[in-house]
């Protein structure tokens, strides 16, 4: 409700506290972090937070706002940026009135001088503690307002959090760790690809020197905004550090007339005292709560079989029918017709935009395929680009006009295609269309919605730039989709990991994750996927033995092995593949179906190991049961391996150990699995001691099964 503007309000989630400061005029987070066991006392919590400063410094230093402005005195960079024809720039708001509720914060305050509105608003969620913020900024002037920048909700870091953690990468290895000190001056990652990006994922992670997978204090920060992004953390020459993550605009590109709004991305944060995997629990949580369509998260996730580095676009029905027929004989239970389907599509440099099936391959259209594919008890899936178009198109020869350009520059092509301009309406219109009749003519349950290069010319017909309002019109037409098709569910992809992030997911149901299917390189860019995405949304697939992308040669137990662990898949020539590799490819589907509930739903817990090492659990969020993975990547650096600790399981309970991955495990001499094998264990030992590992080939891997035995279970064993 709103009162009378009082100095302190707190907001209080299961684990965490968040105190705002409204002394002044703008607001500040004076407190984010581990929920206090005492009463939350606002005046003395500021009084402890007094700073003396040097001679001639600053008197007083300038709050780190909620949206810091430079007319405050702020020498860092200001949360908004605005002018009127390069006058009324600067922004010195004053609190008008907060909406407090015992969950959320609405601040509203005004700028009289620059005839503005700001608009702050804070949730933190009481069961995944997921602090959400978003900044909106109101023209209440007469003219025109150009806005550069209006960044979500700033964030004051705590003097101990020293280290980052961004992330970056490139096509076929996404979501590489980045570690870094924090330092005096700014470590800025800005990205102008026109979707998330395979180098500059919105996220950063801040924490203590000391902090590890299971112990430590952090906070981690993530944009949700599948578009242009920055994010920026400095360390200003006072010592006092902030984070700031907002949208990024070309110039001119984003403008407000009187009475309009706009209203910054997302952002998401989380604040753990128990380490990084702590963290990763918060958004998954969060995610699994909040995001995924209901519907989706409530029903298996099927495994899937796709036909792109099968056949590529040597498409025929009776090669897809056959490899419909081992699909299904391995254990998929989706099968997914991927590029080149549609009208005059034989390679990547025609066809796109001409959404129609191509009679040459598919005289009866799609539905003989589909059915066969059925009939073997399996769904339908589609690959789809529906954003890009080839100038080898009929539609780019009746609409040249519909691209989006940066005229007079001559058009870029990437991949032999251009992008379309989402924003105009009969563009929309059309896509729509042509899904639409794809989606109700045919049984289809899957689209794979690609997006296969970056948007270097984001002009619009105006000449404008339209980063923002592309994003805007893809979001619509995902959810006119959707609406009209609920029961079609649609995986995220741009040449693998290139848009994944929290917006998309409001309109999707599955990010494919990288378009390596390399199951060494995997684990480095699952691990990376996994500080912000649960497992059930990661697509993972089992490759061709020799990995199209790195040539890489690597077993079926291990590609399968790493495979298991998300939304499971295949994407290999099965014709190809011996008797052996595909027994061996049954049995981790099979595998990964018996414990397919704890995966898509349990606590996922990375270990802290050495170098060219992978460790990590999925554990039942009763205790009750885990999943452990181990994979030693490289030769062993000593002649002894290291132990496991089976961290997260409950200590006061006993659990039986088994290895059940690979089918045979023959190791160089007898080591601890043979003896161990079903013994029953206390979790405290298991946690606190751990198990010897056994001496393993390099790109070799163990996966353990945990289940918790109750008295009745001990008894009867």
């Amino acid at each position: 409700m709103i009162n009378a503007v009082k100095p302190f309000y707190t907001l209080r989630s299961d684990k965490c506290s968040l105190i705002i400061d409204c002394r002044g005029r703008a607001p500040v987070i004076l407190y984010w972090g581990a929920k206090f066991n005492t009463i939350d006392n606002g005046d003395i919590m500021a009084a402890l937070s007094i700073r003396q400063e040097l001679p001639a410094c600053q008197p007083e230093e300038a709050a780190i706002a909620l949206s810091p402005e430079t007319a405050a005195g702020f020498i860092g960079c200001p949360g908004v940026q605005i002018h009127r024809q390069g006058k009324q720039w600067a922004i010195s708001t004053a609190i008008e009135s907060v909406e407090a509720s015992s969950q959320q914060l609405v601040i509203k305050s005004i700028c009289s001088g620059a005839q503005v509105q700001l608009t702050h608003r804070l949730v933190l969620d009481d069961q995944t503690d997921i602090l959400t913020g978003t900044t909106e900024i109101t023209n209440v002037g007469n003219s025109t307002l150009w806005v550069d920048r209006c960044d979500a909700p700033c964030i004051p870091l705590p003097a101990q959090y020293t280290k980052i953690l961004g992330f970056t990468g490139r096509w076929a290895n996404e979501f590489q760790r980045q570690n870094i000190d924090r330092f005096t001056g700014a470590y800025v990652r800005e990205n102008r690809s026109g979707r998330t990006s395979h180098d500059s994922f919105p996220g950063v992670i801040l924490h203590a020197d000391q902090t590890t997978e299971s112990s430590g204090e952090a906070y981690g920060l993530h944009l949700g905004w599948s578009g242009n992004h920055h994010v920026r953390v400095e360390q200003m020459f006072t010592g006092r550090a902030y984070a700031q993550l907002g949208e990024l605009f070309y110039p001119g590109e984003m403008s407000l007339e009187s009475g309009e709004t706009y209203c910054s991305p997302t952002l998401y944060g989380a604040s753990t005292v128990s380490g990084l995997s702590a963290l990763s629990g918060c958004f998954h949580s969060y995610i699994r709560n909040h995001l995924i369509d209901q519907n989706v998260a409530n029903k298996r996730r099927p495994v899937h079989f796709n036909t792109w580095e099968a056949v590529y676009f040597d498409l025929s029905f009776e090669h897809l029918r056959d490899l419909a027929d081992s699909a299904s004989d391995v254990g998929a239970e989706r099968f997914i017709l991927d590029d080149g389907w549609f009208k005059n599509r034989k390679s990547d440099k025609a066809g796109l935009g001409d959404w129609f099936v191509d009679k040459s391959v598919f005289p009866n259209g799609l539905g003989p395929l589909i059915n066969y594919v059925q009939a073997k008890n399996m769904e339908f899936g589609l690959w789809v680009e529906p954003e890009m178009v080839n100038p080898d198109s009929d539609l780019y020869r009746a609409h040249p006009d519909w691209i989006l350009n940066a005229d007079p520059a001559p058009l870029i092509l990437s991949r032999n295609q251009l992008v379309l301009d989402l924003t105009r309406v009969e563009v929309q219109d059309y896509l729509f269309e042509r899904l639409d009749a794809l989606l109700t003519e045919y049984s289809i349950s899957y689209l794979k919605w690609d997006m296969n290069r970056a948007v270097y010319q984001p002009g619009n017909g105006s000449g404008q730039a339209a980063t923002h309002h592309q994003v805007v019109a893809l979001y619509d037409l995902l959810k006119r989709i959707r609406e009209a098709h609920p029961q079609v569910e649609i995986e995220s992809c741009s040449s693998g990991g290139g848009r994944a992030d929290f917006g998309i997911l409001r309109y999707t149901d599955r990010i494919w994750t990288s378009d390596s299917n390399d199951a060494v390189d995997r684990l480095g860019i699952q691990e990376g996927f996994s500080i912000f995405f649960p497992p059930e949304i990661m697509g993972a697939h089992v490759g061709p033995r020799d990995c199209h992308i790195t040539g890489r040669s690597i077993s079926m137990d291990t590609r399968a092995g790493v495979a298991l662990f998300g939304h499971m898949g295949i994407e290999a020539n099965l014709l190809e593949m011996d008797i052996p590799q595909k027994q061996t490819l049954k049995e981790a589907i099979k595998l990964h179906k018996k414990h397919r509930e704890l995966l898509h739903s349990g606590r996922l817990v990375r270990l802290d190991v050495p170098q060219n090492e992978s460790a990590f659990g999925v554990l039942a969020s009763d205790y009750s049961e885990a999943l452990f993975s181990y994979v030693q990547q490289a030769s062993l650096l000593h002649s002894v391996a290291g132990k496991l600790r089976f961290t997260g399981l409950d200590i006061d309970s006993k659990y039986e150990l088994n290895v059940v991955w690979p089918p045979k495990f023959v190791g160089p001499s007898k080591s601890a699995i043979e003896q161990v094998k079903g013994s029953v264990i206390g979790g405290d030992v298991l946690v606190k001691m751990g198990m010897q590992l056994p001496i393993m080939q390099p790109e070799t891997m163990l996966i353990f099964h945990l289940r918790r035995l109750n008295v009745d279970n001990e008894a009867n064993s």
